[in-house]
């Protein structure tokens, strides 16, 4: 007798998280990639209010969207409910939180975050964003933004385009970070969650990010992802925190990003009459296996990197975090030449003084 194993899409993934030049970390993020399943998900937050008050909206955003995903999870991955009607929803559950937290604490009020939330289950991808934390697909050579960015940054990119605004304008303009869309406890104006998914494939690497990250242009981001696509999604997180680094900007944002390396599903004949032979099998073939994760401190310099289970320790300010584990992929290298379809905006923070504007200094 024969049975057809269908082995789930293998993901490697890597979180990473630096404070950057800032006094505190206003960014929030987790992910949930758990073996075995076709289903993962990841979902980070941007805080806005300062001190006391962005760390705990985006902590807020973040816990808020991530329990409503895992209570749905398994009706999420048994196709029984509608992806992009969850994540919708989970908008509005994590504003009304942020919305009874103000009512409770009125020295709040002015809080809030950006969401970007993401689900693949098998070759689909979906998400829901609000604010301008991207959402990048790197296939073939190829950097693509796939969410919509609600700041002010495309408007005046446009402005640009047509020659209302000369280019140096544009990229230092003041309200160029200026959201057009946040989780603040009153009505969201934009929420970007497409109906139709994302179709993904193996060899895809689907980065979500908060803007901290665009002090890399897409350009610089493309050309880290070209060079290092082949890797573990651990090097990658390690070259973008580095490529960070290196720019030595005074005014670098906060940073976390999520790093999804997808690998291939494919459907294995074996038969189940000999559990000797099937192991066998398995272990010729290399079906991934999970690990215990892993706490890395990465150092902005070559020093040797220490490493320790996930015992009770102070995390350090900058910090990589290997969710889950599986064997290298090795995936054909392309020649493709390194293009971007999304609008390339490194995203300089300028002079802001309220909740939906990007801070400067650490005031």
């Amino acid at each position: 007798m024969v049975n057809v194993v269908d082995e789930a899409i293998r993901f490697d993934v890597a979180t990473a998280a630096t404070k950057g030049e800032r006094d505190y970390q206003e960014d929030s993020l987790i992910a949930s990639f758990p073996q075995g399943q076709e289903t993962g998900f990841a979902v980070l937050a941007d805080g806005m209010g300062g001190h006391m008050c962005g760390d705990v909206a985006s902590a807020l955003v973040m816990s808020e969207v991530f329990s409503q995903i895992k209570m749905n999870e398994m009706l999420l991955s048994k196709r029984i409910t509608d992806i992009s009607g969850i994540l919708h929803m989970t908008a509005t559950a994590a504003n009304d939180r942020i919305s009874r937290y103000v009512d409770e604490r009125p020295d709040s009020y002015g809080m809030g975050a950006t969401l970007l939330a993401t689900v693949i289950r098998g070759d689909e991808l979906y998400w829901v964003s609000v604010g301008d934390s991207p959402l990048y697909l790197f296939r073939d050579g190829v950097l693509t933004q796939l969410n919509q960015d609600h700041s002010m940054a495309p408007q005046i990119d446009m402005m640009v385009k047509v020659g209302a605004m000369s280019e140096e304008v544009g990229r230092d303009h003041p309200d160029r970070n200026t959201l057009t869309s946040a989780i603040a406890g009153h009505a969201i104006a934009k929420i970007d969650c497409p109906d139709t998914p994302k179709t993904v494939r193996a060899g895809d690497i689907i980065i979500a990010a908060t803007d901290g990250l665009q002090f890399l242009s897409n350009d610089a981001i493309a050309a880290i992802l070209q060079e290092t696509h082949t890797k573990p999604s651990m090097d990658i997180t390690r070259a973008l925190m580095a490529a960070l680094d290196d720019l030595a900007d005074p005014d670098q944002d906060n940073t976390a990003f999520t790093v999804i390396k997808l690998g291939a599903s494919q459907q294995i004949d074996r038969s189940e009459t000999d559990d000797m032979e099937g192991a066998a099998f398995f272990r010729r073939h290399g079906a991934a296996t999970a690990k215990t994760p892993m706490l890395e401190t990465v150092a902005s310099n070559p020093a040797p990197r220490t490493k320790a289970e996930t015992a009770p320790i102070d995390l350090p300010e900058k910090r990589v975090i290997r969710l889950v584990t599986s064997q290298t992929l090795d995936f054909e290298q392309t020649a493709a030449p390194v293009e971007t379809d999304a609008p390339d905006t490194p995203g300089k923070p300028q002079g802001n003084t309220s909740w939906y504007r990007r801070r400067t200094s650490n005031d």
